[in-house]
């Protein structure tokens, strides 16, 4: 009988396993805002974002409701790693009924405790000077919904106060101290003498001038933010006390019950109530089901009744009860006093495991209740008390492997190193063995993390001046940041500004007169239509834009585009040679591809994407304007470069080509697109530049002769706000940026948004945030001073990061050398979106003034066309494309705008400009 009963209090490795998997997918059902109402772990945010970092300084009060006490601290924090906090406590008793009385008499009652405790602990200068941020710790049920806001969902602990269930407990503390202030003026001062036998007299009012209450929380958060101090963070605490509990720090986006979703915060699992729906039933003894059955709440937390302190004397006592009826203990000897309810408390059980005197001391302690117990009794007797409290320690690893390896996942780790605060009476009073099961077991359900326990110290005093001074300390680290980052938060009217201007240097750009110093040059393309679904044929196309060209031949028939394409290099001493050479090396790689692809024979349309500024002068028709790129072939500057192109192939004496078109890559996108969606006549570049084109009215085109059709205008937006107009935008960090290029003062539109400038713009912002000392504790970082270092793409990784590519977070913050925490991390988040929101929304006001200019030109309510689009930053960011769309569906409502992502524009789209050439050509004739 006695092994037996060992064995049901012994649950095998296996079964710990299935348990862990069940608690993990509880607490996935307790995050997740559809199933939340039916998990049994409850998952609640407590709206504590961060841990201790040691920087925290000031006075903190704090006020604690205990069991017939009310506790008062004062801690002083000096931002040395919280190594040494100054603490001063007083506790006070409740007068007798105030538990079953008023509410409102029972916070009026902390509020003079707190008023009293001041008074003998602080001067009057200090007081009156002094703001005093409260961290209240109510150890109650509440629905906390903020940091300093929860309501009460029931008592327990033998309170039952009127008026508090279903208040916020923080208002109505923050009101009794209020009221205290009114006392002290003399204004309302009858309400001191409500308790019976007590004068007002004895309490002195008025000395809560500055007391403000920032916090609530419960004891079990208190031990993690305690285990914090002294410089070692700890993202776990566990309370193994009369009840049991368990917090942890959580990825804020998979808390769907609070709205947050950056960073971390620590949820309260109440794991307590795992098992209430039968899944700990297997293990559930019938000790067990005789101490649940004589509770308060029959049938309801099930883990806590097999684990808490309250409630492990009372399955001893069942065990004993059960194995004396079956004759294997006390036999003979009568038991009436084991049929009392708590006559066999934890301490009975934890003095007779923890005896290393043998059986002498446990014979003692069982003839104290009065009973007769036999040598063989004792040993039995010590052997079931060790299995119950041995099973209480199990349990508690199981429930903490689940949530260790919930963590690791959702972390991305593959190792997780973590410190776990532990508090409680079976941590403290059964010391080694405990952490010692504890440990043991929870490796081996959860072999991937490496927890270290930390005994907390005062959990829910000095915790709570914790995360008081967390709370404080994160508040005035978010006014600063948002300063720093208040310049680049553009407002809708900032936005509906830029689209104005925008709309007004296009006009400037098109008309004839003004055309010269427009920002927005407006250049004609000369391709007036887009494709419409009818070309045929097969077409070269010339992509040349820096050290490799591509040569490519296009065939487009019914069933589609197929093509085929090679890329040649231009030597050094070519690019810097005459320009015949230049041309003619172009013209033999062309050669080489026809033969290739056996073309020879034919004479093909070419379209030719020539990626360098140029004045065009008509389809196949452009002046060079300048060389760049390292490009500085001689003769050509000034040049007819399609004309440069035809007098090579007349030298090298190939007639398999016809260059029909000169285009840009911008309008090559537009085409691209425009193959698979007629409705597309706008083509848009967000790279490493910006660039947008679109079909104007060639009514509007004042620097083109003609009236009829329309074409399309290659805007060259990039230098937008180059005569001083987007100045008001231009933050301190984007003048440095723009004095470092090689064109200062140009390009301005394209500084603020291209991807050849973000990164740089994001390690302005992060150098003035170390020099604020909000970043990586104000730590020097040589490897951030270096310009470039932090490039584009990082910015596209580090946004991309929900939690869960932390790993390529910390790969970017390793190769920038740099150590930070993972708030740093979360900063350096913040700062990134805050640039590339501000790109995006800009694209947006741009592309708002083509649409909507486009829906006026035609005189309609909607217009619904495509963008074409194209570039680096567009295709690869993971909130780019999504933040213009939402932008410029805001800005510009009356505009039915789809994007469609270009395949080569620079190939296909210029290879479709000299098919539609072509195909108008035919038509002509």
């Amino acid at each position: 009988q006695i092994q037996r009963a060992l064995r049901s209090l012994s649950i095998p490795l296996e079964r710990l396993h299935v348990m862990k998997g069940h608690m993990m997918e509880d607490m996935c059902k307790g995050l997740c805002r559809q199933t939340h109402a039916q998990a049994k772990v409850r998952m609640l945010p407590t709206y504590i974002g961060s841990i201790p970092n040691g920087t925290e300084k000031g006075n903190f009060l704090v006020v604690e409701l205990c069991q017939n006490q009310v506790r008062t601290l004062l801690v002083t924090l000096y931002g040395d790693g919280n190594m040494s906090p100054h603490m001063v406590y007083k506790i006070f008793d409740m007068p007798e009924g105030m538990m079953q009385g008023e509410g409102e008499a029972l916070f009026d009652f902390i509020a003079q405790c707190l008023s009293k405790f001041l008074a003998e602990t602080t001067s009057p200068e200090i007081r009156e000077t002094t703001t005093f941020p409260l961290g209240f710790v109510f150890p109650f049920s509440c629905q906390q919904t903020r940091l300093d806001k929860a309501e009460l969902l029931s008592w327990s602990k033998g309170f039952s106060c009127s008026g508090v269930v279903g208040k916020d407990v923080v208002q109505l503390l923050q009101s009794a101290i209020n009221k205290q202030e009114v006392g002290a003026s003399g204004k309302d001062s009858s309400w001191l003498s409500l308790w019976k036998g007590r004068k007002s007299s004895q309490f002195t009012p008025g000395q809560l001038h500055h007391v403000e209450v920032v916090a609530v929380m419960n004891d079990t958060v208190g031990t993690m933010m305690t285990c914090s101090m002294e410089g070692r963070p700890c993202e776990v605490g566990m309370v193994a006390d009369k009840g049991s509990n368990c917090c942890f720090m959580a990825e804020s986006y998979l808390v769907e019950t609070a709205d947050e979703t950056s960073g971390r915060m620590c949820v309260n699992t109440e794991w307590g109530c795992f098992g209430d729906d039968g899944v700990l039933k297997d293990v559930f003894t019938l000790y067990d089901e005789r101490v649940d059955e004589e509770s308060s709440n029959p049938g309801e937390k099930r883990f806590e009744k097999m684990v808490g302190t309250l409630y492990v004397g009372e399955i001893v006592r069942h065990a004993l009860i059960a194995l004396t009826a079956e004759k294997a203990l006390f036999t003979g000897t009568d038991i009436a006093v084991l049929k009392e309810k708590g006559v066999f408390t934890v301490q009975h059980v934890l003095d007779i495991i923890n005896n290393e005197d043998g059986i002498t001391e446990v014979k003692r302690i069982l003839e104290s209740l009065g009973l007769q117990p036999s040598e063989r009794d004792c040993g039995r007797v010590q052997q079931i008390c060790r299995a119950v409290m041995g099973r209480a320690a199990t349990l508690h690893a199981t429930g903490l492997a689940a949530i260790l390896s919930y963590m690791c996942q959702t972390r991305d780790l593959e190792t997780l190193t973590v410190n776990v605060g532990v508090e409680g009476e079976l941590y403290t009073g059964y010391p080694s063995r405990f952490e010692e099961i504890l440990l043991s077991v929870s490796r081996l359900l959860a072999p991937e993390c490496i927890p270290t326990l930390l005994p907390s110290r005062d959990g829910s005093g000095r915790g709570a001046a914790m995360v008081t001074a967390v709370a404080l300390r994160l508040a005035a680290q978010r006014r600063d940041v948002d300063e720093v980052l208040a310049p680049l938060r553009l407002s809708r009217a900032d936005l509906e500004n830029v689209q104005a201007l925008m709309r007004q240097e296009m006009d400037r750009g098109l008309g004839k007169e003004t055309n010269p110093t427009a920002s927005v040059r407006m250049l004609p393309t000369y391709v007036t239509h887009t494709p419409d679904g009818t070309e045929r044929g097969d077409f070269l196309a010339l992509d040349l834009g820096g050290t490799n060209f591509r040569v490519l031949v296009v065939h487009v028939t019914e069933e589609g585009i197929s093509m085929a394409s090679e890329i040649y290099v231009i030597p050094a001493a070519i690019m810097q040679g005459t320009g015949e050479a230049l041309f003619d090396h172009i013209i033999d790689c062309i050669i080489d591809f026809q033969m290739k692809q056996n073309l020879v024979t034919q004479m093909l349309p070419l379209g030719f994407t020539f990626s360098f500024p140029c004045q065009q002068v008509g389809l196949d028709k452009a002046l060079l304007l300048t060389w760049t790129k390292g490009f500085s072939a001689s003769g050509c500057v000034g040049k007819d470069v399609v004309q440069l192109l035809r007098d090579a192939a007349q030298r090298k004496q190939h007639l398999g080509m016809q260059v029909v078109a000169l285009v840009n890559d911008t309008v090559g996108t537009m085409m691209a697109c425009g193959y698979d969606d007629p409705k597309c006549e706008i083509g848009l570049i967000v790279g490493t530049g910006t660039n947008a084109c679109y079909m104007e009215e060639m009514r509007n085109v004042g620097t083109v002769e003609g009236d009829q059709g329309r074409m399309c205008i290659n805007m060259e937006w990039g230098a937008f706000g180059d005569n001083g107009c987007l100045d008001h935008l231009f933050t301190y960090f984007d003048q440095v940026v723009d004095e470092t290029t090689i064109n200062p003062g140009k390009q301005r539109f394209e500084k603020l948004i291209s991807g050849m400038y973000l990164g740089e713009i994001v390690r302005q912002i992060l150098l003035a945030m170390v020099q604020k000392q909000l970043l990586f504790k104000g730590r020097p970082c040589p490897k951030l001073q270096t310009r470039n270092i932090f490039p584009t793409k990082f910015l596209s990784t580090i946004e991309l990061s929900n939690g869960l590519a932390l790993r390529q977070i910390r790969a970017i913050l390793n190769e920038l050398e740099l150590d930070a925490s993972f708030e740093d991390s979360m900063l350096m988040r913040e700062v990134c979106q805050a640039v590339s929101l501000r790109a995006a929304q800009l694209c947006a006001a741009g592309l708002a003034a083509v649409v909507e200019k486009m829906r006026e030109n035609r005189g309609l309510d909607q217009l619904s066309v495509t963008v074409g689009v194209d570039g680096t930053l567009y295709k690869l960011h993971p909130c780019f494309s999504d933040n213009l769309q939402k932008t410029l569906k805001d800005l510009a409502p009356n505009c039915n705008v789809t994007f469609l992502l270009s395949e080569d524009g620079s190939g296909k789209g210029a290879a479709l400009v000299a098919a539609v050439a072509d195909r108008a050509a035919n038509a002509a004739h």
